[in-house]
């Protein structure tokens, strides 16, 4: 998620989402019965061959940390998660040990999926002509001594927010695609063959709608998965149902069908990914968000191409509200319920 959209809610709000916690998490954990699991198989790349992937980006919601948070998150859930997400940036070495652990937790059969901003203070014009290589190689030779198994990687995801039109301002569409490629290629080069490479735009009509928007794409050869991230929040444009968060538009961008609309015509094939998404409460709606986690369970199938849906499960107050799933009690059953089908159990 962009920092630019953080904007701290009021108190009000705040006393009024501790008391609805409270109900949330009284709420009986053993009343839906067990994860059922489809018996359907996992593809190349990781796609899953029906259903999607259940994930979570589990941010820490009382100062613990986010391997803490994960483990909190899937009691409260009742299931392990199919994926979890993390975040990292250049000089960091991962998949760390505590991600390795979730990843190889015996009978949990977690993927992981990493985020990785590799600038470390260069332009993506820089990037793509080789100022980070030998960053780009000390991370090959640590994954490969360290984490052989398949996982999502993603290179600076939500791109578009950052992109500078301008020739020669290093951050133009085309700077950033150089970028992804370089990455990926030289990973490679040095025997990083475990990366299912994913590509995560924010997914807005605004920014679809840029004339230079699809010279962002890297590449189908350098390309496993397409993803974006949506939410739903608020009571204006940004509030709707499961159309509106897999296939936004908007009537100011009338040239603009919609993410998945996009992505399926521009890459058929891709597999699609919510990299992030998640549902606030509406004001003066107190079952919409409940209401909407169901219908993802009764609708997702007919979206066939989203393959993997990764939750923002957060407390922190930001333009797009609070996401975790227990702002109340009938929030989190329905999130739990849509959780157990099997289509979200490949």
């Amino acid at each position: 998620m962009s920092r630019k959209l953080v904007k701290v809610l009021g108190v009000a709000f705040v006393l009024v989402l501790a008391a609805s916690q409270a109900a949330a998490q009284s709420a009986p954990a053993d009343s839906l019965g067990p994860a059922v699991k489809s018996t359907c198989g996992v593809g190349p790349k990781l796609v899953p061959r029906c259903g999607a992937w259940w994930g979570v980006a589990s941010n820490p919601l009382n100062g613990e940390t986010w391997d803490a948070a994960l483990v909190n998150f899937e009691t409260q859930i009742g299931r392990t998660v199919n994926i979890s997400h993390y975040y990292q940036r250049a000089g960091e070495r991962f998949p760390t040990p505590t991600q390795i652990k979730r990843a190889t937790e015996p009978g949990k059969n977690r993927l992981l999926s990493i985020n990785y901003k590799p600038e470390a203070g260069h332009t993506w014009a820089q990037v793509a002509a080789g100022a980070t290589n030998a960053e780009l190689d000390a991370l090959a030779a640590y994954m490969n001594a360290n984490f052989r198994q398949q996982f999502f990687f993603t290179v600076h995801h939500e791109p578009e927010e950052e992109v500078r039109p301008t020739p020669g301002s290093g951050y133009t569409a085309t700077d950033y695609r150089a970028m992804y490629r370089h990455v990926i290629l030289r990973l490679r080069s040095r025997g990083v063959n475990q990366i299912v490479t994913v590509m995560n735009y924010v997914g807005l009509p605004r920014w679809g709608s840029e004339p230079w928007f699809e010279d962002m794409y890297p590449g189908n050869d350098v390309v496993d998965w397409i993803a974006y991230d949506p939410y739903i929040f608020g009571s204006g444009a940004y509030r709707g149902g499961i159309e509106d968060l897999f296939n936004r538009t908007f009537p100011e961008y009338p040239n603009w069908p919609g993410f998945y609309t996009w992505a399926t015509n521009f890459a058929p094939g891709k597999p699609l990914m919510l990299g992030e998404w998640g549902v606030a409460e509406q004001p003066g709606n107190p079952a919409a968000k409940a209401a909407l986690f169901t219908q993802l369970g009764e609708q997702t199938r007919y979206w066939p191409a989203i393959k993997a849906l990764v939750y923002w499960n957060s407390s922190v107050g930001r333009t797009v509200g609070v996401t975790r799933v227990d702002t109340s009690a009938a929030s989190l059953t329905a999130y739990r319920r849509t959780g157990m089908l099997p289509y979200f159990n490949p």
